[in-house]
């Protein structure tokens, strides 16, 4: 499959000295709807990804712009806010644990990079402090991001005590897995909803990290069941969020979204990377094409003129607005599989 030239316009266009935004009005940011710390995190993460494979020095400072947005939403108590107004007004008391959890993917991917070292010890810091809020929690997909975020932190600084807490958090979701699999369905959870794919994408990380077999054969297991229910005569048709796919129910076509497409291909790259069964990279191959029209209704959902991502893909419309979740988790993608055609998924810092 041809990919699109790397583009990071987008990205920079999005951005203000404050953040990058939430939503847009086609590529035009709407600032009137604010700033959230779930895309800045996903920021933080493309812009320490970009600067591996490009050291384009424009990099350290959105790096900077998103680290310093992510420790202004951190609260004294370690968690964190999420909604931000455009007159930097906090819009919430306490923001999600998918913000939290992101939060600490993102500052482990800045401890395990190359920007200056005082920002590292700052993404060091932001994570140390949010770490305990995902003891107090019962999401996956907080654990599913905690461990992504462990995974970098101790691949920046090894610690065995890094690796425990990984082993602790994939021991939770293989006990989901094995309590809700019942008959064909094999998953962590009685339903299908959103970013499914993080889930599996954790336990891949975190067997490679810990290597416990367990990790690796559930990660497998629920990836085929994955598979096989979104993948239609070859082509990745993601669960919509249009009431979601419960067991036993009938799964939606509809709404689909990019961050589910984002969330499959590195799922599918760090399952590789977990098991080097070089069938991974042609499901992220694959899965990729979602983006470049090889869907259900055979759209272009990537805008190569500005480098944005529409926003979702209905069943008789295309949301044409390329808002920073839809956005990023494209360019997030595209920098994956990028990694893979450089190997530079072998060197240490990101």
């Amino acid at each position: 499959m041809q990919l699109p030239p790397l583009k990071i316009d987008y990205l920079k266009a999005f951005t203000d000295d404050t953040g990058v935004f939430q939503h847009a009005k086609f590529c035009i940011p709407k600032r009137a709807e604010g700033y959230t710390t779930d895309d800045n995190a996903r920021a933080l993460i493309a812009a320490v990804r970009y600067h591996r494979l490009k050291r384009d020095p424009t990099m350290k400072s959105l790096s900077h712009t998103y680290l310093a947005f992510l420790n202004h939403m951190q609260k004294p108590d370690g968690n964190f806010h999420n909604y931000l107004s455009y007159e930097r007004t906090y819009l919430d008391v306490d923001g999600s644990e998918d913000s939290a959890g992101r939060t600490l993917w993102a500052c482990g991917c800045a401890l395990n990079s190359a920007i200056p070292s005082d920002m590292r010890l700052v993404a060091k810091d932001i994570f140390d402090r949010g770490l305990p809020w995902v003891w107090k929690s019962i999401s996956l997909r907080f654990y599913s991001a905690a461990i992504a975020g462990l995974y970098q932190y101790n691949q920046a600084i090894p610690d065995g005590g890094l690796k425990e807490c990984a082993e602790k958090l994939g021991d939770s979701l293989v006990q989901h897995f094995r309590d809700e699999t019942k008959d064909d369905w094999r998953w962590f959870e009685p339903y299908l909803t959103y970013d499914n794919a993080r889930l599996v994408q954790a336990l891949f990380l975190a067997h490679s990290m810990v290597k416990k077999p367990e990790f690796l054969t559930v990660a497998e297991e629920a990836m085929g069941f994955l598979l096989k229910t979104q993948m239609v005569d070859g082509v990745y048709v993601p669960i919509g969020n249009d009431g979601w796919y419960q067991r036993g129910g009938s799964r939606p076509f509809y709404d689909q979204q990019p961050l589910e497409a984002a969330a499959m291909v590195e799922a599918a790259v760090d399952g590789y990377y977990a098991s080097r069964n070089k069938r991974y990279l042609d499901v992220a191959s694959r899965v990729f094409g979602w983006f470049l029209g090889r869907n259900s209704r055979n759209i272009m959902m990537y805008n190569p003129d500005t480098g944005g991502c529409c926003d979702g893909l209905g069943a008789d419309f295309v949301n044409p607005n390329q808002g920073g979740e839809s956005s990023i988790s494209y360019l997030l993608a595209r920098l994956r599989l990028e990694e893979v055609s450089q190997g530079f998924w072998r060197q240490k810092r990101i």
